[in-house]
């Protein structure tokens, strides 16, 4: 095994490239796969985002390729335009002492571009499925000399039904001498294309559980399903969330419980496969700049994407199998960091939950639902620790005075703390009465499992709730803002299908501002009234006019009356 990039014996630009991006040693994976095709094997590796699968094989393409040639060598396939964009991304890192080019094709950009850039002359072609059949039915991209193949995410290209796309890319590719298939997963449909397609494949699989889960925190708590939002508000809350991933099953779903979170003052947006380019890139982008705090994915617009320092991971809705579980927590607790991966789980979930550990080799711990008495305890400490903060580094004389006024006035010294106290924690929302029963040895399918009590709540608790205020005279009355924000107006509302989603998407990506920089919003037939911070309510206005569309209309901010 390879204990250096040097060991490999790859060109002095590669490893001067590899060098400055801070590569110290190959990873388990790399060890393994790049000598095998540097020596012209086919390979199937079988490993989960973030542990070094795509330098594992953009290190041979780039080892094999020769400059000057005219024709396309190498080609790349992706389930997804995000995973695209990073692959060539990877590539241009590594071969930025080279004069190889990249081309990457994909959906949502103009022909005219990628049609333009193919012209130049390229040498390895990253791309999508779809938008490369096109270009090959156009008569603009010719494959015909490849000799370098990577299906990279087969399993996800395969789940999207891409395997006859695959299949016509290959009847394109007469001359490839050498296939690399990459998967997270191996079901029966991967194992079948690799069959048909591939030469005597090596078969390289680095162990989930060994590479992944280290440094991960796995929890579960036992939920019935209609208690899974509450319980989700409880835990954001006991636990410091910095950046988290919660994966749903559907598509609805997650944009469902995106507008639910937002709605509760929580910094959150959708990513699934129903959101156009543009979309998707602005809440990529938000969440990496940790604009946003939470992102609601499906699997399938998850896969692939490049996001790092992300602490939490929550299965709200359980995965479909073992593999699909160490994918979606493998996203956090990497680079040495720790991470938490929490899941719910209901009582016909909980084989699948058996088959998680036994895959893993790694138990899952259950824990209660946390309680009222639990969160107050939470919310008590964090006022406790501001009030001392205050005390050593504040200046309160002007305070001081007051409180000696209120004490000429006969109150009490308890009184008077007590009264600041409950004015300062006043916008605290209620923490709604629980109601707990026992349930332990519950059988599931057969299977019995210890479980621990479970807290129900009768209403989902409404952390920084935005209450709303009905008044039959005017929208304005309804929507009463908070301290410190700005009631700003939009030129769109439920006619339009404008979402909370939408609202703060169009503002942070388009203007740049944070998510915490928008308070409440409420949503009315031809309109939106959202509140905005006062330190950012004229940037936000003067970038507004009009020049940037929303469901296919400009919009407009302007400050409401």
């Amino acid at each position: 095994m390879a204990l250096h990039f040097k060991d490999f014996g790859l060109d002095g630009q590669y490893l001067q490239a590899v060098e400055q991006l801070g590569f110290r040693e190959p990873t388990p994976i790399q060890q393994s796969v790049i000598p095998l095709l540097l020596d012209g094997n086919d390979v199937i590796g079988q490993a989960q985002t973030g542990t070094g699968k795509t330098a594992a094989f953009v290190l041979p393409l780039l080892q094999q390729i020769r400059t000057g040639r005219g024709f396309i060598q190498a080609l790349i396939l992706a389930p997804t335009r995000e995973l695209t964009i990073q692959i060539a991304k990877e590539i241009e890192r590594i071969a930025k002492f080279s004069p190889i080019k990249i081309v990457t094709v994909y959906g949502g950009q103009s022909y005219d571009v990628q049609i333009r850039e193919l012209k130049k002359g390229t040498d390895i072609v990253v791309a999508t499925t779809g938008r490369l059949i096109d270009l090959i039915h156009k008569k603009v991209i010719k494959l015909d000399q490849v000799q370098f193949l990577v299906l990279d995410e087969a399993d996800e290209m395969l789940e999207m039904g891409f395997v006859e796309d695959i299949e016509e890319i290959l009847k394109n590719l007469p001359n490839v001498e050498q296939k690399a298939l990459f998967s997270a997963t191996m079901p029966k449909t991967v194992r079948a294309l690799a069959d048909k397609y591939m030469v005597h494949p090596q078969e390289i699989m680095i162990n989930p559980s060994n590479e992944t889960l280290d440094e991960i925190d796995q929890r579960c708590y036992f939920v019935r399903n209609e208690k899974k939002y509450t319980t989700l508000l409880k835990v954001l809350e006991m636990d410091e969330v910095q950046s988290a991933l919660i994966f749903v099953r559907t598509k609805q779903r997650a944009q469902d419980l995106a507008d639910d979170l937002l709605a509760d003052g929580y910094s959150a947006r959708a990513m699934h496969g129903d959101l156009s380019q543009k979309q998707r890139e602005v809440t990529l982008m938000s969440f990496r700049k940790h604009q946003i705090t939470l992102m609601v994915a499906t699997d399938v617009a998850a896969r692939g994407l490049d996001i790092k320092n992300v602490s939490h991971v929550f299965n709200y809705d359980m995965p479909a199998d073992p593999e699909d579980y160490i994918h979606r927590i493998g996203r956090t607790g990497r680079a040495g960091r720790k991470g938490s991966a929490v899941t719910f789980f209901t009582k016909k979930e909980g084989r699948m939950l058996n088959q998680i550990e036994s895959f893993s080799h790694q138990k899952i711990q259950e824990f209660a639902v946390p309680s009222q008495a639990e969160i107050q305890a939470k919310r008590d400490a964090a006022f406790l620790q501001k009030l001392t903060d205050q005390i050593k580094h504040g200046d309160m004389k002007h305070e001081q005075i007051l409180v000696e006024q209120l004490m000429e006035m006969d109150h009490e010294a308890m009184d008077i703390a007590a009264a600041a106290i409950r004015l300062a924690r006043s916008n605290e929302s209620p923490i709604s009465e629980a109601k707990h029963q026992k349930e332990s040895n519950v059988a599931t399918d057969g299977i019995s499992r210890s479980r621990h009590s479970e807290s129900k709540f009768d209403e989902p608790v409404k952390m920084n709730s935005r209450a709303t205020y009905k008044n039959p005279f005017s929208d304005y009355h309804i929507h009463e803002q908070e301290n410190g924000m700005v009631c700003v107006k939009m030129n769109l509302g439920k006619k339009q299908g404008i979402r909370p989603g939408d609202v703060v998407g169009t503002i942070t990506g388009e203007t740049g501002v944070p998510g915490k920089t928008i308070g409440k919003i409420h949503i009315f037939n031809d309109h939106t009234l959202v509140d905005i911070s006062e330190n950012h309510v004229q940037k936000i206005l003067k970038n507004s006019n009009g020049q940037y569309k929303l469901r296919g209309v400009p919009v407009r901010l302007t400050k409401a009356n």
